[in-house]
């Protein structure tokens, strides 16, 4: 059913699109339209990652980290029979993490040092699991793809006054009530499309690690923390907010037609519906399992200001 909707709700986005264009400018306006949808969705399919990644000051993490970051998202995506995507870390407080990337082999994970010293080490690799799972899904794609045709529908909403053709099939009055009222069901649109694919994520995810109760207890702990925690570079960039695990602009609790995800509450009660329905399954192997990233006093900053991820020892008893 995720699947279907999703297909819908990206149907009606590209009607969108193309009944904004016919308006403008006619049969020419979508010709106009879909050109601009082609060269915005080319420029954002080769360059969205690196420019969130940016965005957000995420730097790689290499294999043989002292948390052992990289080596959990290599085991889950072998798991997952996916390739492994870049592994990055962000310097925020705020726990949360994105995934990223134009398809399977040019993806990425990222997680703040938050999100590390909040959740036990199970629980990460749920949250893992979860944006592994969106990478699978090519959901980053189809979020991709949705941003910039919600963006091509306000620029060419904005252009309506300058175009003829809109005045003469609509007036005054109408052309203005498409300069606000196509942007907005864009968006809207947008939201639906995020929020559908949440719902998958979770699903998927909570197969990949092997336990749904792991998920539903990171998203209440890194809704708490979202709750609380400023994320200064989402609110710098808050068109990146739907990327997250957990929205980081400090979101209402309950589903709402605005909001780009869905009611954490819903989603813990649908991982735990889940779990109830399970067989009883080995859950996924992970370096350092039990040991707790986030268990114990949180770290404090380096020297520099930056914060630390904390060293997490292997099973064989040995150091990192």
């Amino acid at each position: 059913m995720g699947y279907a909707k999703t297909a819908m709700l990206m149907a009606a986005m590209t009607a969108l699109f193309l009944g904004v264009g016919y308006l403008i400018a006619g049969t020419g306006g979508i010709a106009v339209a879909f050109a601009v949808a082609v060269a915005m969705n080319a420029f954002t399919w080769w360059n969205s990652d690196k420019m969130v990644l940016r965005m957000h000051g995420a730097q790689p993490v290499s294999p043989g980290d002292r948390a052992g970051l990289h080596a959990m998202v290599a085991d889950l995506a072998r798991r997952a029979d996916m390739p492994v995507p870049a592994v990055y870390l962000i310097d925020t407080a705020q726990p949360n993490a994105f995934a990223t990337g134009r398809n399977p082999d040019n993806a990425a994970v990222a997680v703040t040092a938050g999100l590390l010293r909040t959740l036990d080490r199970d629980q990460v690799a749920a949250v893992v699991a979860h944006e592994l799972a969106h990478i699978r899904n090519h959901d980053t794609a189809i979020m991709t793809v949705t941003a910039t045709f919600a963006g091509a529908i306000s620029m060419l909403a904005n252009f309506a006054m300058f175009f003829g053709g809109s005045r003469e099939r609509l007036g005054l009055v109408g052309t203005l009530a498409m300069m606000i009222l196509a942007p907005l069901a864009a968006a809207l649109v947008q939201m639906a499309i995020s929020r559908s694919r949440e719902y998958e994520a979770d699903r998927v995810g909570a197969e990949i690690c092997g336990n749904p109760m792991w998920l539903a207890g990171a998203l209440e702990r890194i809704q708490a923390g979202a709750a609380r925690i400023d994320n200064h570079a989402a609110e710098r960039h808050p068109a990146t907010a739907h990327m997250f695990i957990i929205n980081p602009l400090h979101a209402h609790a309950h589903d709402k037609l605005f909001s780009t995800h869905p009611s954490t509450a819903n989603r813990v009660a649908a991982l735990r519906a889940m779990a109830g329905r399970q067989h009883p399954a080995a859950p996924v192997t992970i370096p350092g399992r039990g040991m707790g990233m986030g268990m114990g006093t949180p770290p404090g900053p380096t020297p520099t200001g930056s914060s630390r991820v904390p060293t997490v020892r292997r099973k064989d008893g040995r150091g990192p």
